[in-house]
């Protein structure tokens, strides 16, 4: 029997002009599924249906107008009583509210330390820090602590997530620094920039980053933190590889589906089929399983019987095994089929999604003649592994260094979590992909780190923790080397398979933009477009690089690496630069005009006003 959903209070919004009662608390994409509208946005070239994607704002696909407000994320926001929602044709840069926005008539806000993401890593580090006696602003773009890994909800009872208890500690340490004032939470804001202390500063002056931010995804104001320490906890998102079909409602990321669960209490569909690589389909899919759907399948690419054969560093991450374990058991009694080396080469529908073509897959993920077979399902949640969101930490001067799997760049950070930038601390996922648990530690470490940086006495970490953090990255280690992501799959797509979803650019114009010349993912994107839309190329780039390096133009190898690969053999090449994002998130220009004066003016129209 499925778990029952908890009764939740109703709020009344009005949808293209018809009003509908949906519980409070959920996302406006939330509220869609739950209403079995999974399509509600129309591109702008071919006027193709679009719904929810990657459930946490980075990919765009789910805009809508709020409000008269253009361009709101409804996966990241959530339904107030007498909204009024319109769905949206095209992509059109988003509309300025005509209410008060910002805080014009103040300097920034100034605290010791400012902490960008609420998630296990931003967490941790805000509630050491404000232990250590730090003032502490917490910018995110999410509306309630928690991040991805703990998104929650009015309906949010713990059945769907993982270590629970653990998270309503720390949620309630969090909520009584607030309390007691040494905590600032700025939920909702799209932090944009960091910059970095200017040089030249008068003798005795304290050095600051200034962390700018679109303040709201409804209001698009502007907000500025001034800190002397910054932790940057940003996390990850899902990486996707283009299918033909895949931009139909219905496909989704995995984490998606699991937010929708998390947050809303709402099941993505009735049958689904959960696909592409790493333990973290599991969760996705028992989670689904125990709410009611349906799962067809788990389609797994790459053969999670390897990690067999890799007893040591398995031995090292016994901890990890029950939790494993246990997520297979649930989908045993739900029989749910776990395909391993096989993946779903294609997606079906009309204006929303009907089937799945799933195929068996060879080592280097090339398709086996014969192996195809179709699966029904509404819901298709895939995802490939996890690329870390660096584009602050680069642009701030952090150094980066490249992950084994090619296109993903971490952090490159100390024993204390400081990046080559002093006072500039990264945590989490930010300095490459270990899981929760890794998260919460190095946020932790981080905290404690940023208050020493300000001044605080806080000892070190002791050779306990250090070793502790020391085997949970060697987990992180072992997912890129049973999961890695070959360059095989690019095979999978016809010529006319959409790979960048913004600007619709198919594979025959990204291949015909190699042919011209275009020789890496920035060179293809000036002449194709791939990655000039709203996500900016998040979504598209690493599938860009690797079709790119895999497509071999007459007079011109592939890579200097085997297989189309790098220089260094580990994947195309992708270069830092890819990541270079000088705006993290898309900015309106008159929040760009009221950090250009405030730049100009020094800081400001009033004295800043403290946390």
């Amino acid at each position: 029997m499925p778990d029952q959903p908890v009764p939740r209070a109703q709020v009344h919004i009005t949808v293209d002009g018809a009003s509908r009662p949906v519980p409070a608390g959920s996302s406006i994409a939330a509220a869609f599924v739950a209403s079995g509208h999974t399509g509600w946005r129309q591109t702008r070239h071919r006027a193709e249906p679009r719904g929810l994607g990657c459930g946490m704002g980075v990919c765009f696909d789910c805009l809508v107008t709020v409000n008269g407000t253009r361009g709101v994320r409804a996966c990241l926001t959530d339904v107030r009583e007498g909204d009024v929602i319109t769905t949206e044709r095209g992509s059109a840069l988003p509309a300025w509210p005509a209410g008060p926005r910002g805080t014009p008539d103040h300097g920034p806000r100034r605290s010791d330390v400012a902490v960008i993401g609420a998630g296990p890593a931003g967490m941790s580090a805000a509630v050491e820090a404000a232990q250590a006696g730090c003032s502490v602003a917490v910018l995110d773009l999410g509306e309630r602590p928690g991040g991805q890994f703990w998104r929650w909800g009015p309906a949010s009872d713990g059945r769907f997530h993982h270590a629970w208890p653990a998270f309503r500690a720390l949620r309630d340490s969090f909520a009584g620094h607030q309390a007691a004032g040494r905590i600032v939470h700025l939920a909702g804001h799209a932090v944009f920039h960091v910059d970095p202390p200017p040089a030249g500063q008068r003798p005795g002056a304290s050095p600051r980053f200034t962390v700018r931010a679109v303040a709201g995804e409804r209001e698009r104001g502007y907000a500025a933190v001034e800190a002397r320490a910054v932790v940057v906890a940003t996390g990850a998102y899902e990486r996707q590889l283009p299918v033909p079909g895949w931009t139909l409602p219905g496909v989704m990321a995995a984490g998606a589906a699991q937010a929708l669960l998390k947050g809303s209490a709402v099941v993505a569909g009735q049958r689904v089929v959960v696909a592409g690589t790493g333990p973290f389909l599991l969760p996705v899919a028992a989670g689904l399983a125990q709410a009611g759907a349906r799962v067809a399948a788990v389609v797994d690419a790459n053969q999670p019987l390897n990690y067999l054969r890799r007893p040591l560093d398995l031995a090292r991450s016994w901890r990890k095994l029950p939790e494993a374990a246990g997520y297979l058991a649930r989908l045993a009694r739900h029989r749910v089929p776990v395909l391993r080396r096989h993946a779903v080469v294609a997606a079906h529908g009309d204006a929303r999604l009907r089937a799945v073509t799933v195929a068996r897959l060879d080592p280097a993920w090339a398709l086996i003649p014969g192996s195809q077979r179709t699966l029904e399902a509404d819901v298709l949640a895939v995802g490939y592994g996890f690329i870390p969101q660096v584009e602050l930490l680069g642009e701030a001067g952090a150094r980066l260094r490249r992950g084994p799997g090619g296109p993903a760049f971490a952090a490159d950070v100390g024993a204390d979590q400081q990046t080559s930038v002093p006072g500039l601390f990264a945590a989490g996922e930010t300095t490459g992909i270990g899981g929760a648990d890794l998260s919460c530690l190095e946020g932790q470490l981080a905290g404690r780190a940023a208050a020493r940086h300000c001044g605080h006495q806080v000892r070190p970490a002791g050779p306990a923790i250090v070793r502790r953090r020391a085997a949970l990255r060697r987990f992180g280690d072992l997912l890129d080397a049973v999961h890695p992501v070959p360059p095989g799959w690019t095979q999978w797509l016809a010529g006319d398979t959409i790979v960048c979803r913004c600007e619709e650019v198919t594979l025959a114009r990204l291949l015909a933009a190699v042919d011209l010349g275009a020789d890496d993912a920035r060179s293809a994107k000036l002449l194709a477009r791939p990655g000039m839309g709203w996500c900016q190329g998040r979504i598209c780039g690493a599938a860009v690089a690797d079709i790119v390096a895999g497509h071999q133009r007459p007079g011109r190898p592939d890579g200097d690496g085997p297989d189309g690969s790098g220089p260094d053999g580990g994947g195309p090449d992708f270069p830092e630069s890819a990541v270079s994002r000088p705006l993290a998130q898309p900015v309106p220009l008159e929040v760009l005009a009221e950090a250009a004066h405030e730049r100009a003016t020094g800081g400001m129209a009033g004295s800043p006003e403290p946390l």
